[in-house]
């Protein structure tokens, strides 16, 4: 009993999950070709990775970039043989040259997607310019509520009951270009950032594997 409660509170019902399609479910006749911009632990790249050796996601990763030389997801990709290239944005005189150099790299990659899994910079018109409507963010909350950092501290500090997380198109305004999918996720009374930023991202690896075929399937079919 008790290890089912423990599952339930890091685990919302599938029926909180709009739109509810699988991956599986999206048929994309050539693989997506991805790359991937992160900053931290890298689970969510973890979460693709994992998508698509599971056969549920048609893809392959063609490059990781990272930005914060202690970020774990650089071995992440190292262990699943993915380049891992590390552009510090400490090294770049300003926000476009970094975005230059992120969009070189890309290229070099042949990469047709790019996939913000906890990147924790904003981008410039120097990214989005380059890839029109094929750049995809993970977000951890219910956009348009509680853009920008801090999203769980926001939603805790606002005593909302439902929280959850958004992956998006990116925009130049931060975190309000079109939502491809949302996951909803009760908040307890004894949440801490650090436990419901937990069950978030549960949701969080489910949504972001459907948001890429869910976009890359709407971008075909036009």
């Amino acid at each position: 009993m008790s290890s089912n409660l423990d599952r339930f509170s890091l685990d919302s019902t599938l029926s909180l999950v709009s739109p509810s399609v699988s991956p599986r479910d999206i048929t994309l006749k050539v693989p997506l070709k991805l790359g991937i911009l992160a900053s931290g632990n890298g689970s969510n790249f973890a979460a693709v990775a994992d998508a698509i050796a599971q056969g549920k996601l048609n893809a392959q990763i063609q490059v990781l970039i990272y930005n914060n030389p202690e970020a774990k997801a650089a071995k992440r990709a190292l262990q699943r043989n993915i380049p891992a290239i590390l552009l510090n944005h400490r090294d770049f005189a300003s926000r476009e040259d970094l975005d230059a150099q992120i969009v070189k790299t890309l290229r070099e990659y042949n990469v047709e997607w790019v996939i913000m899994a906890g990147w924790m910079r904003i981008v410039t018109p120097v990214l989005i310019n380059a890839f029109p409507n094929r750049i995809i963010n993970i977000h951890p909350s219910l956009l348009p509520s509680f853009k920008g950092v801090r999203a769980i501290e926001q939603a805790l500090a606002a005593k909302v009951k439902i929280t959850g997380c958004t992956a998006h198109f990116v925009s130049l305004e931060v975190d309000s270009g079109t939502i491809l999918v949302q996951a909803a996720v009760p908040v307890l009374p004894d949440d801490t950032p650090e436990t419901l930023h937990a069950r978030i991202q549960v949701q969080e690896h489910r949504i972001l594997p459907q948001a890429i075929a869910l976009a890359a399937s709407s971008i075909n079919s036009i």
